[in-house]
């Protein structure tokens, strides 16, 4: 008996989830009419008997419910004091309101799945069934000529022509791809304006016919024509005959305006503060991207690509506009962003901080003034004023409308926007949309663009803000269909706003072609004939500038390689050389810097006793193998190295000098990095190496006949010049004391005290025989200076004489022999720095200026290389300005033959009826 009460209870229709499904859809109606819920009680009863809700089996699931715990409860919480008790109770009511919201939630969201898969499922055979009727029908006509519709010819035609098909374009992917494949991507994308004026979110209200959507997709393509043109025109130059209109957003503080532009794009991005957080106008651009599903935003000017998390343009506009500092309170630096999505529409946007009426306290007093002075710019023909006004204020007062009424007061090139129309009575509100004191050519439309907050455990609705906004707007403007339905001749909600701000700036646009196209011709001109007279028509480009400079530095490093080889660094290093031996000589031989005036120790062995003394002496033996040894231990591979690396390096920063690379301090920092980066790797190897080779010589030196003889030669050259440096010293002396006689009394004085003739106690700080301190510093320096050239005299008499002809006497003669050890340590080193170091740099420096200044630059390192020269810079200004000015009246061109074909196609007659139709179609 059970059994056939449960099978006959299988059967039986569940007559409770039905009404509650009605009423269900009846409270989520936009309209909350009544015969609709009826439509939808019945509909619902009809799938439940026919079979066609495969859900009439389930099991009912009853939500939770706390109800029958609150007496008990009740009881035991009377010895609780009842504050507590009330808290409790709220507590638990609370728990149960959200588990209800929970299990409405899960049921709405099951039942709007069920039917969805259901009606999708039932939709597709029925189409595929008609276009397969259809299409047979079209076969049986004619199977010799096909035929497509008239709007669908123009879509295939603007695709062609514009390239903004998915898969077509010139040498794109689909370029050579078959007409039928074509036509089917044309098709595909003829519906696009639907997104971008928002109707995606509720397919139904799209109630457009099909010529209205070929029209509708056609204007997408002319305004998008006409923002790129716009935004090549913005690099050109700062004319304002050369910009096409934008749309201005103007309107006070907490009047809506940046609520309107997040429901047009859809998502939150711009700044949000209590303090004026706007201070820069930000020049938005709104892409629609129909192929791709992908929303995206870049900044132009900062580089730092794109950016899908639209939190992250709200906090780097936030931070872009807060750099303007509180004294400054306003800047005209503008803010550029783009934004690219499928559900924006092409629109050109300025937004603009909001007028103020009283200044705060930490704001500058003019800070009003500044902010109207700054819209008054933007605000200028042949810009589109798109006026915010909140609906709880009298038009009369409203900031934007009077703003607008300065600089255009027919009211023709200015929208109004009423937001926050909810705020209002409806029979007011839509008074304010009629308003006729204001009146607007362009008219007003009404808005309510905040997003409805939603409170409960869990949140619905979907994530686009532009879905949420309309789905509010409709539910508030069909609860009140007298006043704001389609015969009330008002206009209202966000939708109508984008269609109608697209539909404007391409009017506005298209009225400003003429004009800017002979603003652009008469730019033209000017740039060819400058370009021509200053130039001779010679073309350049960043990267010939940069190849054609680093081709002819890289020819005067070659004829330096030529010129610089073993016999220059032989030469320097021996210089070098000559500097230690005469140090050698000063610190062993020659005299010594006068201290103090005291008498000097008188030396056993005076070096004018020198050509006389003891061939075996071992005082002077000593002092000559001393002296050798400390020439040959001083560390002559490091200093060969260092010497010959510095005359390098000095050598390329001479060529730099001389070269274009003169005006290019990145190019003079590559060059001299390259040159530094060889040298320094080859450096300690190198110097490894020369040390090496001349380490036998720290032990023995063997010297022929004919290097001492060059040596004796040389080194009176040496002495020579020593001697010229010590008179022109005390000559510099003279000149600073006042004169030779002045020098000679202080220098007399001096010598007969050291002599011992006149007893100084000693020099004090005022000086001492009526001479001052500083003046006796300058008498023993002159004394010095000239007992180092007598000496110095003496010892090139002694080199020059027959003594200092043969090798045996060296110890009579250190200076020739020093300077013979020097030129055997300078070519024994000139080998190894010539195969260790030159050849190396010299095969490496061009290969690593290629790295640094050729292949691995970008094309902005390029740029910013040829502009350092103001010149090229010039140059290269002229030339872009005529490539962009002659891009621009093409693509002009092509938008008025797209134009024109526009205008023919509306102005050619319709077919009649009656006439037979060729061809074969499938609608």
């Amino acid at each position: 008996m059970s059994g056939r009460l449960i099978a006959a209870a299988g059967r039986l229709p569940l007559t409770r989830p039905a009404a509650t499904q009605a009423a269900r859809q009846y409270h989520h109606l936009p309209s909350g009419g009544l015969l609709r819920a009826d439509a939808a009680v019945r509909a619902t009863r009809q799938r439940m008997w026919r079979g066609g809700n495969a859900f009439h089996n389930a099991v009912v699931v009853r939500n939770a419910s706390f109800v029958r715990f609150l007496p008990k409860l009740a009881a035991k919480l009377i010895r609780i004091p009842a504050m507590m008790g009330g808290i409790t109770v709220a507590g638990l009511a609370w728990v149960q309101y959200q588990a209800t919201q929970a299990g409405n939630y899960a049921w709405d969201v099951f039942s709007t799945g069920k039917d969805t898969v259901v009606s999708t499922a039932t939709s597709m055979f029925d189409g595929v069934k008609g276009i397969a009727d259809q299409t047979m029908k079209g076969w049986e006509n004619t199977k010799e000529q096909a035929e497509l519709p008239e709007w669908m010819q123009k879509i295939l035609r603007l695709q062609e022509e514009v390239g903004t098909g998915k898969n077509g374009g010139e040498g794109g992917p689909g370029g050579e791809e078959p007409p039928k494949q074509s036509r089917t991507g044309a098709a595909v994308t003829a519906g696009a304006s639907a997104a971008a004026y928002g109707y995606e979110q509720s397919p139904e209200d799209d109630t457009r016919s099909d010529d209205e959507i070929a029209k509708d997709d056609q204007m997408m393509v002319l305004t998008k024509k006409m923002i790129e043109i716009r935004n090549i025109l913005s690099k050109v130059g700062q004319a304002s005959t050369l910009n096409l209109p934008s749309i201005v957003v103007i309107g006070s503080q907490s009047s809506g305006k940046s609520s309107v532009l997040e429901s047009i794009v859809g998502h939150e991005f711009l700044p949000k503060g209590t303090n004026m957080v706007t201070r820069r106008p930000i020049e938005l651009t709104l892409i629609n991207t129909p192929g791709s599903n992908a929303e995206y935003g870049e900044f132009p000017d900062l580089g730092l690509g794109k950016i899908s998390d639209f939190s992250s343009i709200q906090r780097t506009l936030t931070e872009l506009n807060l750099a303007v500092s509180d004294a400054e309170c306003v800047s005209d630096d503008p803010i550029r962003l783009s934004i690219s999505s499928p559900h924006v529409p092409d629109l050109s946007l300025i937004d603009l901080p909001g007028y103020i009426q009283v200044v705060g306290q930490n704001q500058p007093l003019e800070l009003k003034q500044k902010i109207s002075e700054l819209c008054d710019k933007y605000i200028q023909p042949p810009n589109v004023i798109l006026a915010i006004s909140a609906a709880d204020v009298d038009l009369a007062n409203s900031t934007a409308l009077r703003a607008s009424r300065r600089v255009d007061p027919r009211g023709e090139r200015t929208i109004g926007v009423v937001t926050k129309m909810d705020l209002v009575d409806p029979i007011r509100g839509m008074s304010i949309l009629n308003d006729k004191q204001y009146p607007l050519r362009l008219g007003y439309v009404g808005v309510v663009s905040r997003v409805p907050t939603t409170t409960g455990l869990f949140k619905k609705g979907n994530a686009n803000l532009t879905s949420a906004i309309t789905k509010n707007e409709n539910a508030y403007f069909s609860a009140h269909p007298l006043e704001f339905g389609p015969n009330s001749d008002v206009s209202v909600g966000t939708t109508t706003l984008r269609k109608k701000l697209m539909h404007v700036l391409e009017q506005t646009m298209s009225a400003s072609l003429q004009s800017t196209s002979d603003a652009i011709q008469q730019e033209l001109e000017e740039a060819t004939y400058e370009f021509k007279v200053q130039y001779n028509d010679r073309p350049l480009s960043a990267e010939s500038y940069l190849a054609e400079s680093l081709d002819a530095f890289k020819h005067s490093f070659k004829q330096f390689a030529t010129e610089f080889g073993r016999p220059q660094m032989h030469e320097l290093l021996k210089n070098e050389l000559d500097q230690r031996v005469l140090d050698l000589l000063a610190a062993r031989y020659w005299n010594k810097p006068i201290y103090d005036l005291s008498v000097p120790v008188v030396e056993p062995d005076n070096l004018a006793d020198l050509p006389k003394a003891d061939p075996d002496s071992p005082y002077w033996h000593r002092r000559l193998d001393a002296s050798t040894s400390s020439l040959t231990k001083l560390g002559v591979g490091r200093l060969a190295t260092t010497v010959v690396a510095s005359a390098i390096q000095s050598h390329v920063d001479k060529l730099v000098n001389q070269s274009t690379f003169v005006n290019h301090p990145f190019a003079q920092e590559a060059i001299t990095g390259a040159a530094s980066s060889i040298l320094n790797d080859r450096f300690y190897s190198t110097s490894d190496q020369v040390e090496n080779c001349i380490k036998p010589f720290k032990f023995e030196i063997d010297m022929e006949d004919r290097e001492w003889a060059h040596g004796r030669e040389h080194v009176q050259g040496v002495l020579k010049k020593e001697l010229e440096a010590c008179e022109g010293a005390l000559r510099g002396l003279e000149t600073n004391v006042g004169g030779r006689r002045k020098l000679k009394e202080v220098m007399s004085f001096v010598d007969k005290a050291r002599k011992g003739d006149v007893i100084v106690e000693g020099e004090s700080s005022t000086g001492a025989g009526g001479f001052s301190a500083a003046l006796l510093t300058k008498g023993r320096e002159a004394v010095f200076l000239r007992d180092r050239a007598e000496i110095i005299k003496m010892r090139m008499y002694a080199v020059k004489s027959k003594q200092c002809a043969n090798m045996k006497n060296k110890y009579h003669c250190p200076e020739v022999f020093l300077d013979a050890v020097a030129s055997k340590l300078a070519s024994t080193a000139v080998l190894f720095l010539n195969v260790e170091l030159l050849s190396e740099f010299y095969y490496n420096f061009p290969r690593e200026l290629d790295q640094r200044l050729g292949r691995h630059l970008s094309e902005e390192d390029i740029e910013k290389f040829a502009k350092e020269d103001p010149k090229i810079r010039k140059h290269l200004e002229v030339i872009r300005r005529k490539e962009l000015l002659e891009l621009v009246l093409e693509k002009m061109q092509s938008l008025r033959q797209l134009e024109g074909r526009e205008r023919e196609d509306r102005n050619a007659p319709k077919k009649k009826a009656g006439d037979k139709q060729k061809g074969w179609g499938i609608f």
